[in-house]
């Protein structure tokens, strides 16, 4: 029997768990790339990628969270049609975009981490972590959208966060309510 063997403990199930979810939060980021809403002020559209990727760090932690968007962002240097509008390959991450790609990695692990620091979860506890990676995903998205573009900050902020804050700020309300009702 599988469960009496030594090989297949407890902690090794849990893995095994976390594993095909990272997958899944990759796929499901995936997907949210294709829920794309081009804005006329910026070369940047609205997805659902955000969605994803802070509930990836705020269910599977700070450790399976942040494979699951290694994953997805290797799916899409390695070819597969995963970043916005079924883009894919290295020039986008070297695009107006590539920012909040790259954002996303780093947004899952401090999300995924704050609360995996932080006592009790609640779903305030979750919708602030996930604001903080919110952040995150912004500053490396304006930070590169302003180089590549040579905006200025008022300009980038105009453009590449101002459009987004109130949708992003009620999916990451759904997305800490799901995190706290479920569990992985």
């Amino acid at each position: 029997m599988v469960y009496n063997n030594p090989i297949f403990n407890d902690r090794s199930h849990t893995d095994l768990k976390k594993m095909v979810f990272a997958a899944l939060f990759a796929s499901l980021t995936a997907v949210g790339a294709y829920v794309k809403i081009p804005l006329p002020i910026t070369p940047v559209p609205v997805t659902m990628q955000v969605f994803f990727v802070l509930l990836a760090g705020s269910m599977l932690g700070s450790r399976w969270g942040t494979i699951s968007m290694v994953v997805y962002l290797l799916l899409g240097i390695a070819g597969f049609p995963v970043f916005a509008g079924g883009a894919s390959g290295m020039g986008v991450l070297f695009g107006p975009t590539g920012g909040y790609l790259a954002g996303f990695i780093f947004a899952a692990f401090v999300t995924g981490k704050l609360l995996e620091i932080l006592p009790k979860r609640s779903i305030l506890k979750n919708f602030l972590c996930m604001i903080i990676g919110l952040i995150i995903i912004y500053l490396f998205g304006a930070f590169r959208l302003m180089s590549l573009a040579h905006l200025t900050f008022q300009q980038t902020m105009i453009a590449g966060v101002l459009p987004f804050i109130i949708g992003d700020l009620v999916t990451l309300m759904l997305a800490a309510f799901i995190a706290e009702r479920y569990e992985v």
